[in-house]
């Protein structure tokens, strides 16, 4: 599946797109300030999480320089796989031109596609300010604060949201 949002195309990637992934998720990976995972995590164990079998991973595109990527999977097994989940990240580069909103817009309807009933963010680092403006936009609500959830490389102990919207 292939989609063009203006120059931006948002393909499905594999794992032929390992290094284009690596290059836009290894900087917000390092950073330590979004994503409750190692900032020493190897590239290996890294496109391992992203091109998980239990997921669409897509790449975000320009002139077929890589600016995005997401993942789509069922939040849960079983009972709760009707609530999709998703994962997003922006080369720092792109940061500002509408990538994550493209991802997100794509994921949820794709999501839509795939007859889930809903979609859920389970981690929201609540001083991912920009993250969480979006996600509003988009119509999630917060549905719960997990008090002092995540250390934050600079900020301390911060808490983090579950955000969550029917489709």
């Amino acid at each position: 599946m292939t989609e063009e949002n203006g120059a931006l195309v948002i393909r499905r990637a594999d794992a032929s797109d390992g290094d284009a992934i690596w290059d836009v998720i290894r900087p917000t990976l390092r950073a330590g300030e979004t994503y409750a995972l190692p900032r020493d995590i190897s590239k290996a164990e890294a496109l391992a999480l992203w091109l998980a079998p239990d997921r669409e991973t897509y790449l975000a595109e320009d002139g077929g320089r890589a600016l995005g990527v997401s993942y789509l999977r069922a939040n849960q097994g079983g009972g709760g796989a009707h609530v999709a989940n998703c994962g997003y990240v922006t080369a720092p580069e792109a940061v500002g031109r509408g990538v994550a909103r493209a991802l997100c817009a794509h994921s949820l309807a794709r999501a839509r596609y795939r007859g889930f009933r809903a979609m859920q963010f389970n981690f929201v680092v609540s001083t991912n300010d920009r993250a969480v403006r979006l996600w509003r936009s988009f119509g999630f609500d917060t549905v719960g604060v997990l008090p002092d959830a995540f250390e934050h490389p600079t900020l301390g102990v911060v808490d983090a949201l579950v955000m969550h919207r029917r489709l």
